[in-house]
This record gives structure tokens, C-alpha cells and sequence, in this order.
């Protein structure tokens, strides 16, 4: 299995270190939602158009294990009340879905070992 949880901010400061169009009102947005019905978010866009980019970020904003205010505080979000409340506050759970397709590429049991990889991550997030 690979590193799912708790992935930190690394992914995102890379992206910051390139050329950065600021997306961070994306996390107004998912604070806007959460511990409310609508609690659950897909970021969708179409293909090369920055999914994993914003995957990235709101990863580097919740992650618990790093302190990410130097990453965001000259972004859009850090003017947002909700900025402070949420920042580095939670258990982070990242899958990309490439990722399994890419490590079981000709494999016809992809979705039992995606699910038991699935099923290793919600026996851990339990913990919590």
C-alpha cells in the first residue's frame, strides 16, 4: 500500500515554486461545506487542467502533520475568515485513482485490490 495519509505540504509547495495561478478560494468553498450535508467534495476539471494541482492544495491547507500558514498566507484563502479555523486541523486522506491503475495496469482483480487498499486507509481512519 502505498502513503496515503497525512501526505504533508510538500506536493504543494513545489507548486507554488512554478508558475501558480491562485485557486485557493477553492478552500473557502469546501470550509463553506463542511459538517454540513454537502460535506463531501469531487474536485472535477477537465484533463491537464489542474485536479491533482488542487488536490495538492487542499491537502497542504487540512494536513494536520505540517504547518502550511507560510504556503497560504499570500494567497486569497488567508483573507477569508475561515482561513485560521481550519488550517492543518485534520487527518488527511489523498488517493489518487491514477495511482491504482498505473500499479495494477493489466490486472482483471484491480478493483479487490483497490478496495482492500480502500479498506486499509477506513481501518486507520477509524482511529481517529
Amino acid at each position: 500500500m502505498g502513503t496515503y495519509i497525512n501526505k504533508g505540504n510538500y506536493d504543494f509547495s513545489q507548486v507554488l515554486n512554478s508558475t501558480y495561478v491562485d485557486k485557493s478560494g477553492l478552500i473557502s468553498v469546501i470550509n463553506g461545506t463542511l459538517f454540513t450535508e454537502q460535506r463531501r467534495s469531487c474536485v472535477t476539471r477537465s484533463r491537464r487542467f489542474g485536479k491533482s494541482m488542487a488536490a495538492n492544495m487542499l491537502c497542504a491547507y487540512y494536513d494536520r502533520s505540517c504547518d502550511s500558514r507560510s504556503l497560504f498566507e499570500n494567497l486569497e484563502i488567508a483573507h477569508d475568515p475561515s482561513f485560521e479555523k481550519y488550517l492543518n486541523k485534520f487527518p488527511v486522506i489523498k488517493l489518487d485513482i491514477t495511482d491504482f491503475t498505473t500499479k495494477f495496469k493489466d490486472d482483471s482483480t484491480i478493483i479487490d485490490k483497490s478496495k482492500n487498499d480502500l479498506d486499509a486507509i477506513n481501518s486507520v481512519s477509524k482511529i481517529w
